[in-house]
């Protein structure tokens, strides 16, 4: 699993995903180390990029990401999905859930209390 940490903009968190799949083989993997990499953040930025498919296990990996996130008044945005993965949330209606910014900068500047 290759999911990096860095932060950007104010104190943003940006997660790192780069994986090709997101799924029932390596969603436990995403959930332990995104888990611990976000316990001191309220505010994260996903960056799909690379992601090509997402399963059922991985939405709903994505699911617990965005509920721990805002259990603390927290905040998740994802950006850079590939076309594929965001016609797959928008016919399961998760880009109702979630915050999606097609461009990572546009993510950050989200979530950064300096520019909103």
């Amino acid at each position: 699993m290759e999911l990096r940490a860095r932060t950007e903009g104010n104190g943003v968190l940006v997660l790192e995903l780069r994986e090709d799949h997101l799924d029932a083989g390596n969603v436990r993997e995403f959930r332990d180390l995104a888990g611990s990499m976000i316990q001191d953040c309220s505010r994260v930025v996903l960056d799909m990029a690379g992601v090509k498919f997402v399963d059922s296990s991985g939405l709903g990996a994505l699911i617990s990401l965005l509920r721990q996130l805002n259990a603390r008044q927290g905040d998740l945005v994802l950006c850079e999905m590939a076309q594929t993965v965001r016609a797959l949330f928008e016919l399961m209606r998760m880009h109702r859930v979630f915050k999606i910014q097609q461009h990572r900068h546009d993510a950050v500047r989200t979530l950064d209390p300096q520019t909103s």
